[in-house]
């Protein structure tokens, strides 16, 4: 087995994404509410923020909120806006210091108002950062977000401001929540489900997916570099034939 210490990330991986799942199982394996490992969850994104530095990531989304998630208690909503305006208001002096920019992907309308503050005043000091990315994905919805950029180049098509011809891959691309990122190179779901529920489904068209069964409360630094040697192994093909 390769020494983790000394794992150096030879492959290609500007953008990966994170499914954040397991927060409410490993609270009640301990006892406790399931809030608790939400708690836990906001924890661990800063400590996974570092290593992706280390090994020189720029670019990360975390699945924080789906549009699904409205299905949840109201308690645990409350406490999982708690824990993020938590995050926000400790750690950005940080993040704007070393150049993080953050940015929320999704529909803040329907967020309590006093989160969406907090997500939009982030959002707004770090606009000029462009050294790191963190890319909250809140209320967020993968087809919601397609059904929007169509719904956006339909108006605009509408109204004579683009031809047919226009709408490529790239245009379509510009009219998502996450515009101006790269294509997601590495997709990682914790605590064993496989599958993408949701997220980001345009932008991980050719990601690597890697699921660790590892609950996103206990995934620190050595569980991520498992993953990171996963995905150096991967032969990315983007459906040719030779090696990358």
């Amino acid at each position: 087995m390769a020494d983790k210490d000394k794992f150096t990330l030879t492959k290609k991986l500007d953008h990966v994404a994170f499914i954040m799942d397991g927060n409410g199982r490993w609270a009640k394996l301990r006892g406790l509410p399931r809030y608790f490992g939400h708690h836990e969850a906001c924890n661990r994104i800063i400590e996974i923020f570092e290593t992706c530095r280390e090994f020189n990531i720029r670019v990360m989304s975390f699945y924080a909120f789906s549009t699904e998630n409205w299905n949840r208690p109201q308690d645990e909503i409350d406490h999982l806006m708690d824990y993020l305006e938590e995050f926000f208001n400790k750690e950005i002096d940080y993040l704007d210091s070393i150049g993080t920019r953050i940015m929320v992907s999704g529909d803040l309308s329907r967020i309590r108002s006093q989160t969406r503050a907090v997500c939009q005043t982030a959002i707004d000091r770090t606009a000029k950062n462009d050294n790191w990315i963190i890319n909250i994905c809140l209320n967020y919805g993968g087809r919601d977000d397609i059904v929007r950029a169509a719904k956006a180049i339909a108006t605009e098509y509408k109204e004579g401001k683009i031809t047919l011809d226009d709408i490529t891959e790239q245009s379509f691309a510009s009219h998502l929540y996450t515009a101006g990122l790269p294509d997601i190179d590495l997709m990682i779901r914790t605590s064993g489900e496989q599958r993408l529920s949701n997220f980001l489904l345009y932008q991980n068209a050719y990601a690597e997916f890697v699921f660790t069964p590892v609950k996103w409360p206990d995934f620190r630094r050595q569980a991520f570099v498992d993953c990171l040697l996963e995905y150096q192994d991967r032969n990315r093909r983007f459906g040719g034939l030779k090696n990358e």
